[in-house]
């Protein structure tokens, strides 16, 4: 549980200094570049840029070993951990002051994780048939592309993007997830799959998240598109893993309140003037 833990919390720092870095060069891209593969290819071309989408790939290795060490449900609010670095860092550069809220959003996102740790079940998952699988990355997928399929209609919509961001890399999330197990039973050529279905994911959640960063403030992509991303997987987890909830500490209690706890904090601690004035500050 702990290396789970301690490695989800890498990927988590990982990822998070990674979309910092990329939010800088994705703020001031033309905006008809928007949901266009052209929007990535000018972007690769940028190092900053370039360096964040460095970290985010080096992000994956550890994500892969905390699914495969701790159980999915302890996992996902971990990865909201890094957030916790974001607001240090804005606080230092840019000298934010310190509020109420960030401090409240703090402890609950450690009080949280803390909760999840102890009362979750034992790592014992297994996944369901291949259909129920398959269905829920599908859905994920599909809910991910959405923006892509109405653009340039009047249901393209700032909030959309970012909502299908956060969808998109929750398919990356999970088909993640999918892939470690499947390598670790030698199923090679299922997690090979899953390994695709992952970087598809990938490469669209990063379009869309870009994108979003040029229509919407930072102060709502951010909060919005980690709720989605962290804790939508963990709504959908019944549909795709069989988890004796049974063992769970005190019948669940301390796991679900710890769930509702990191949710919240890491909309507060996402959405404070520190974490988001990072990603605004190419503006």
């Amino acid at each position: 549980m702990l290396v789970g833990l301690a490695a989800a919390l890498t990927a988590s720092v990982l990822f998070n200094v990674g979309i910092v870095l990329q939010a800088i060069d994705a703020r001031v891209a033309p905006p008809g570049l928007a949901l266009r593969l052209a929007l990535l290819w000018r972007l690769l071309r940028r190092r900053v840029w370039l360096l964040g989408w460095l970290l985010g790939i080096v992000g994956i290795w550890p994500q892969v070993v905390a699914y495969a060490r701790a159980p999915f449900v302890v996992v996902q609010p971990a990865l909201a951990a890094g957030l916790l670095l974001m607001l240090a860092l804005g606080v230092h550069i840019l000298h934010e002051r310190v509020t109420s809220k960030d401090v409240a959003g703090v402890a609950a996102i450690i009080g949280g994780v803390v909760l999840v740790a102890w009362g979750a079940p034992a790592h014992t998952e297994t996944h369901r048939g291949w259909p129920a699988v398959v269905a829920v990355v599908a859905a994920l997928s599909l809910a991910g592309i959405v923006p892509f399929l109405v653009r340039g209609t009047r249901l393209d919509r700032g909030m959309l993007v970012v909502v299908a961001c956060g969808c998109g890399f929750a398919a990356t999330n999970v088909a993640t997830k999918l892939l470690g197990d499947d390598y670790n039973v030698g199923h090679d050529w299922n997690a090979m799959g899953w390994g695709l279905v992952g970087l598809a994911n990938g490469v669209s959640a990063t379009l869309t998240n870009m994108t979003a960063f040029q229509r919407k403030a930072a102060t709502i992509v951010v909060p919005v598109s980690t709720a989605v991303q962290t804790f939508l997987p963990i709504l959908v987890e019944p549909l795709f893993l069989e988890e004796h909830l049974g063992s769970a500490t005190f019948g669940g209690v301390p796991l679900i309140a710890g769930l509702v706890l990191a949710c919240a904090g890491s909309v507060l601690v996402a959405g404070s003037s520190g974490v988001s004035g990072l990603f605004a500050r190419a503006n």
